[in-house]
């Protein structure tokens, strides 16, 4: 192919093009249609980032709907290019470690993001249209007049379930034309880049409503409490005077005891809350598929997400990026045990309260499901005292081990070290902490907890504990569908082990039910619209399918 190359540069010269002009177009012309059915790269093809090198294979990012092309550091356009790249090196280079998106971008999404980046950057604090929305905080009632509409984010629970509930406020945020900010508390220091160029999303120190994670299901700024208590006009026909400028938002998981919060997720209702100026939004759930039944966002999701379940990953993808502390973490223990296998298997292994099972039974679930799905080879019954001398010379297979539980490195590191497999494979196991218990409230534990997500993230395979949000965000960044490791029901190792997940989307683990709304109710929220339904790994939660 490079011959074919040369003779097409050699008839460009000007000697050709001046003597025999029709002769060279006709040559050319042959010669493209040649080189097309060797599938050979016509670099006017693409227009490429510099230093990136055409790979075959890589999806159109033109047209109403793109692919993610392998080495793409904008994503299919995905990113906004308009960063300081050493600002957050992690925004540009996640991509080179893990494999290409195969899912949908649709050019809606993307002109969406561009447009809310404008947005933000006229709205975020310290601007002239910022301090005008300050002053009608002040007064008792919204107006239609402002510019910039606002929500509230504060954080809540564990760090996974913080990063679930953050990339739901800002879909809520799309959705409304709001603009997002967040609460900065101090255990999420030094966690996360700035993912708006040329702008903050941290709501200023000096902000003048206080305490925001003090808000509850009781508070009195809540919307279930002022319908309640007739303090506010929740007719959706009503003006915007008719309702405060500040409302509180509550739906952590205990919303479920109270119907009014569930009412968050009727129509109408939502007509209502779109009037207030400001809203303090607080949860711990992933709730998107709750967006979805509300008629009002319907087809203004579907332009968005054609492939329904990518939600997740394409807004976390955007949206989260690892402070250039925790890409160092991420880097060093990547490029020191993980970089040169020749495959990665993600394994997070976790013990819940409400699902106990002995550290054994979980480490024989591991190893049951592992092995029977060919995720990881057998041991060989026969080994033998020369059986290293058989040993496949391929780079090894590397399992990262995502746990709590030390004990479960130490065994699955020595099986492999004292066993060899039926396949010959070399097994190596990593794990890069184990803490023995959570300490959500710490910010160095949160920094490492974030490296090991995205280590997770950079597989080929993962296996991931159900019902947890940690695995939640690694597959769903990966883009990979899990295998589960089953909840234990009475203690036991559950039976089947492990199963694999039909979607790359997370679980709601709270929807709404037996909710009466005027345009749609919500009886049993997996039976509401056709691409939500009953997750897999989490009884009672519901999910985007396809």
């Amino acid at each position: 192919m490079k011959n074919w190359a040369t003779v097409i540069k050699y008839q460009m010269n000007c000697n050709c093009i001046a003597s025999r002009p029709l002769l060279c177009a006709l040559f050319v012309l042959v010669s493209l249609l040649v080189l097309s059915c060797f599938d050979y790269p016509l670099i006017s093809s693409k227009v490429w980032i510099s230093g990136v090198k055409f790979i075959n294979g890589g999806g159109s990012t033109e047209g109403t709907e793109t692919g993610t092309i392998p080495n793409d550091r904008l994503l299919g356009g995905l990113l906004s290019p308009n960063f300081n790249e050493q600002s957050c090196v992690s925004r540009y280079q996640s991509m080179l470690y893990r494999k290409a998106s195969p899912y949908i971008l649709s050019s809606s999404l993307i002109n969406k993001l561009r447009k809310y980046e404008e947005l933000h950057k006229k709205c975020s604090p310290n601007t002239p249209l910022f301090h005008q929305s300050l002053q009608q905080l002040k007064a008792n009632h919204s107006t239609d007049q402002l510019k910039c509409n606002y929500v509230l984010w504060t954080p809540s629970g564990g760090l996974s379930n913080r990063m679930l509930a953050l990339v739901s406020t800002f879909l809520y945020a799309l959705l409304t034309n709001r603009v997002m900010l967040i609460h900065h508390v101090d255990d999420m220091v030094d966690l996360l880049c700035e993912p708006f160029p040329g702008s903050t999303w941290y709501l200023p120190p000096d902000f003048q409503i206080k305490n925001l994670e003090s808000y509850n299901l009781y508070s009195e700024n809540s919307y279930g409490y002022l319908v309640e208590h007739n303090m506010i006009n929740n007719d959706p026909n009503s003006p915007s005077s008719a309702v405060p400028s500040f409302i509180y938002l509550h739906l952590q998981c205990d919303y479920l005891y109270h119907v009014l919060h569930k009412r968050f997720f009727c129509e109408e209702d939502q007509e209502v809350i779109n009037k207030i100026n400001w809203v303090l939004l607080k949860l711990d759930n992933y709730f998107v598929p709750g967006l979805f039944m509300i008629p009002k966002y319907e087809q203004e999701l579907e332009r968005m997400f054609p492939i329904k379940e990518t939600v997740f990953h394409h807004l976390g993808r955007y949206l989260l990026h690892p402070s250039n502390s925790v890409w160092g973490m991420v880097m060093r223990y990547h490029k020191s045990y993980m970089a040169k296998a020749k495959e990665r298997i993600g394994i997070q292994a976790r013990i819940f309260d409400s699902a106990p099972i002995s550290i054994d039974d979980l480490y024989k679930q591991i190893v049951t499901c592992t092995q029977e799905e060919s995720i990881l080879p057998k041991l060989n019954p026969e080994q033998s005292k020369n059986s290293f001398l058989e040993l496949n010379e391929a780079t090894p297979r590397a399992v990262l081990l995502a746990s709590l539980y030390g004990v479960l490195y130490d065994r699955l590191k020595n099986m492999y070290y004292l066993h060899s497999t039926t396949t010959s494979e070399i097994v190596s196991v990593y794990q890069p902490s184990h803490e023995e218990n959570q300490q959500s409230e710490q910010q160095l534990h949160n920094q490492k907890a974030l490296a090991e997500i995205w280590l997770l993230s950079f597989s080929d395979v993962l296996v991931t504990t159900a019902g947890s949000t940690f695995g939640y965000m690694a597959y769903s960044l990966a883009g990979i569908k899990p295998w589960f490791l089953m909840r234990s029901k009475d203690q036991k190792i559950p039976d089947p082990p492990c199963r694999r997940s039909g979607t790359i989307d997370p679980c709601f683990h709270s929807p709404p039910a037996d909710l009466i709304c005027r345009t749609r109710n919500i009886t049993n929220a997996g039976k509401v619209v056709r691409n939500v339904r009953h997750c897999e790994d989490f009884d009672g939660g519901v999910k985007l399918f396809d």
